[in-house]
This record gives structure tokens, sequence and C-alpha cells, in this order.
């Protein structure tokens, strides 16, 4: 059975779950999803999962984020990007470089972020999105999320619309949403600030290098292997024939790491082990002195099973 993952370079104008029905259709199966939206608007890296690779992406979707994005300065949306309609504008003449630096600095590290109005998040089980377009004014609580980079590129003053763009660079953890990164930054300077522009670039270790487009992979179908796709996202353990038959059974077999060290492989950051082969044939937790199977995968079949 087919399985592994799909870099797709998604388009502009597409939902995440519109490239998940475009993928299950070119690889004939149901089983297909996704380790993380992106807005419609939005292009770049999206990382499918097909047949049992949907078991890696609840490892993926933590990882950290990059994107290029353009803001724009002196205009707020009530989406705060520029699918939403325009809901207040100012004068950015008075606002200057090293005041927008020293906005960009703030905004990076660790800080609170209140998502926009408009996200999938659920509030008492619908999405934000469904209430703000029936007319309800929806506040979203702060949650922390990590800036890892927050680079300005290029600067533009466009004096007859009285706005500024920013080229950026911005590297985060996952949750971050970049378009109320905009809209803070907007804010801090008192004149607002929406997204014109944004693409992910990277994923965890997977890159806009390895993306394809629909369009090319509907000429040919570009699998990242399961132990491929493995190797690049966790921590690596080389597994003996006799470690190979143990886990395959779902038993214990030595820790890989001292407990309590940097290397410890941990339930929700485990380790993929590799059978002499190189085939991926779990992803395993150290406890104490062992090692356990967080996850099997059984060999000739293409199953998967909790241990």
């Amino acid at each position: 059975m087919l399985s592994g993952l799909v870099i797709v370079d998604k388009p502009q104008g597409w939902t995440s779950h519109d490239v998940v029905g475009r993928m299950r259709r070119l690889a004939g199966t149901r089983k297909v999803g996704h380790a993380g939206t992106l807005d419609p608007m939005a292009t770049g890296v999206l990382v499918l999962g097909i047949n049992k690779a949907t078991r890696l992406l609840t490892y993926i979707v933590g990882t950290s984020k990059t994107y290029t994005a353009t803001i724009r300065l002196g205009q707020s949306t009530v989406t705060d990007d520029a699918e939403g309609e325009v809901t207040a504008t100012a004068g950015t003449s008075g606002v200057g470089e090293q005041a927008i630096y020293e906005g960009v600095a703030a905004l990076t590290g660790g800080i609170e972020q209140v998502p926009s109005s408009v996200s999938a998040i659920k509030v008492n089980g619908e999405r934000a999105y469904a209430r703000v377009r029936s007319g309800e004014d929806v506040k979203l609580a702060a949650r922390p999320v990590t800036i890892h980079r927050f680079e300005v590129h290029a600067l533009r003053r466009d004096p007859e619309a009285d706005v500024i763009d920013l080229d950026v660079t911005v590297e985060c953890s996952s949750g971050t949403y970049i378009r109320a990164l905009a809209r803070d930054l907007g804010n801090a300077l008192g004149v607002g600030g929406h997204l014109t522009a944004l693409r992910r670039t990277q994923v965890g270790p997977y890159t806009l290098d390895q993306a394809r487009t629909l369009e090319e992979l509907a000429e040919e179908l570009n699998i990242l292997e399961m132990s491929q796709a493995a190797r690049a996202l966790m921590p690596n353990r080389e597994l003996s024939p006799e470690e190979t038959t143990e886990i395959s059974f779902g038993r214990r077999i030595a820790a890989g790491a001292a407990p309590g060290s940097p290397g410890t492989a941990t339930v929700e950051h485990p380790a993929a082990a590799f059978a002499p082969d190189g085939s991926l044939v779990a992803l395993l937790a150290d406890a104490g002195s062992y090692a356990k199977p967080v996850l099997v995968f059984a060999p000739g079949n293409g199953t998967a099973a909790e241990a």
C-alpha cells in the first residue's frame, strides 16, 4: 500500500482541505491528512501524510515553521489579512524606521499572542471565524508562542496610499498566527496593520525545495517514503537484529539514552527506530533503563499499531 509524506506547494486560494481532497484522488485513497492548516490566501509548504504515514503527522504539527510575508502598516482589516474588509486607516508618514525595528524586536522571543478572531479555533464547539461571520464579536484568549526570528528584509513607503509595506521572514513555534503579528506590530505603532502576502517555506525539517505543485504531483506523485520522512523528523536509533525482533512484537529493549539526558526520547518526542535493512520499525520512548514502543510499524502489511 502506498504510504509516505507528500510535500505540497499549496496554491493561493485553496484551503488545506481542498488540497487533501485533491491528494485523495491522486493517491487513490481516503486516508490522507495534513500537518497544519494554511489559510487560503497563503501559499507554500503543506505536509500531507498518506495511509500509515498519517501516524507521523501528529509529530510534525508541533514543529517550528518558517514564513516569508508582507505586512502593510496603516490599514487594519477584520481578518488581519488582505481577504478582509478594511476597518480602519491611519497615516504612516510619522512612523520612523527605528520605531518599526523596535516594534519587531518587541515581538521577537517568547510572547503572548491573541489569535485572529477569524481563526479556526473553536469557541464553545464552533469555529471562531463562523461566529465572526454571523456578526458576533469574538474575543480569543492570548496564548504563549515563540518567535525565533522576525527579520525585515525590505521597507517600502507608498506616499500616495500613505502605507508602509514590510517584507519579512518569520521563524516561529507551532500555533503562531503571522497575521496576528502583522496586526500587533501595526497596533504597537499606532497605525494598524495586516498581512498582504504569506508563504510558508519550511515545516520542521521539510522545506520548499522538496515541495511540488499540484500540477507536478498530478504528473508524478513524488512521495517521501516513511523511513526517509522519520529520519529527517526525529532522533534516529539503529536496532540490532535481536532488538528489531523484540520491538516488532511490542516488547521493551534497553534505553537509547540515560534517564534525564538530552538524548532521552519521550512519548511526545520519540525516536525513530530502524531495522538493519533501514526500514522503519517503530517509534520509541525511553522509560528509565528501558525503551518501549510508542508505535510499531508491522513489516510487510503496511499497518501501524499502538504498543
